[in-house]
């Protein structure tokens, strides 16, 4: 049976980070892309290189895009895309907003055309507006575009809740929709520490702070770097996604997807409950929301729904 194929499009830290985990768990053959000439073709080889010692047999291929060739990257069974200009310190979401779509709508256009049976997954921001422009420059059927933001913010609260419990990460689950920025809204309520919900094991002072550290997770790595935004934890967000689709795990994330009515919201893409297997997303989970979480996550996709506009989307 031949490999999976994945590719990656971008060859700065997310998506070098991203294609390097994939290498390393052996999940897929890995095509890495930049506009860059050399830089990728590098990381893919330096990552080849280290097979032998992490015993993998996958392989990585790195591609320049720079003259628009993506023939590299055709029959890929998952397109991540990560290219785009990063964050800077001071710097708003929506200030990318034209600029990424730009990068976006190109990328796409190709692999549309070089891997028409793909499932596609956005990390470029801001994000659930980027997804939408994927999902309309493409024109594949909604479960096979989603954007990855609601894995990694939940992933950030975790953290701060198993460091505040002082008890094992593997035993915290988080549960953040909405769309990825400051409107995020993280529930408490059905976050659990070994089962036990949140509000039970923790003072109310002390979710609400989890809770807005959470929402100011990127911003407070981009002003700690100063130059560039998070990779690590955002690309082992990816490759979550990426391994639930390959294996067929069935798996529930909190992904970015096209709302066709679900939770009250149509027509835009934010983040909610979704089960991910082979078909991409398999199927939107609905939950019961209190009339305050309600009006967060309405809040919070009017906030997307103002960049989708901006686009014409």
């Amino acid at each position: 049976m031949s490999r999976k194929k994945v590719t990656v499009v971008g060859g700065g830290f997310v998506g070098s980070t991203t294609a390097q985990r994939i290498f390393d768990l052996e999940l897929a053959d890995v095509v890495l892309t930049d506009i860059l000439d050399g830089p990728p073709a590098g990381k893919a080889l330096d990552m080849l290189e280290s097979g032998p010692i992490t015993r993998t047999d996958s392989r990585a291929t790195g591609v320049s895009t720079a003259t628009g060739d993506y023939s590299a990257t055709a029959g890929s069974d998952i397109v991540v895309i990560t290219a785009g200009f990063p964050r800077k310190p001071g710097m708003s979401r929506d200030d990318l907003l034209k600029a990424n779509y730009d990068v976006v709508k190109a990328v796409v256009e190709q692999i549309v055309k070089h891997s028409p049976k793909c499932i596609i997954i956005v990390v470029t921001n801001p994000l659930d507006a980027m997804a939408q422009a994927a999902f309309k420059v493409s024109g594949f059927p909604k479960n096979r575009v989603l954007g990855m933001a609601g894995v990694l913010d939940s992933a950030r609260m975790s953290s701060f809740v198993a460091t505040e419990c002082k008890v094992s990460v593997e035993n915290v689950h988080s549960f953040v929709l909405g769309g990825h920025g400051d409107d995020m809204v993280p529930l408490p309520r059905y976050s659990t520490v070994a089962g036990i919900p949140l509000p039970d094991l923790l003072p109310k002072a002390r979710i609400d702070a989890i809770v807005e550290r959470t929402r100011k997770g990127g911003a407070e790595i981009v002003n700690l770097l100063k130059t560039g935004s998070a990779y690590y934890a955002p690309s082992a967000a990816a490759v979550e996604m990426v391994e639930a689709i390959l294996k067929d795990k069935k798996k529930i994330l909190p992904c970015a997807v096209y709302l066709d009515g679900e939770y009250g919201i149509k027509g835009l893409f934010v983040g909610v409950p979704v089960k991910l297997g082979a078909g991409g997303a398999e199927e939107i989970i609905q939950i019961k929301l209190t009339a305050d979480e309600n009006a967060a996550l309405q809040k919070s996709s009017s906030s997307v729904r103002e960049l989708v506009n901006v686009l014409g989307l």
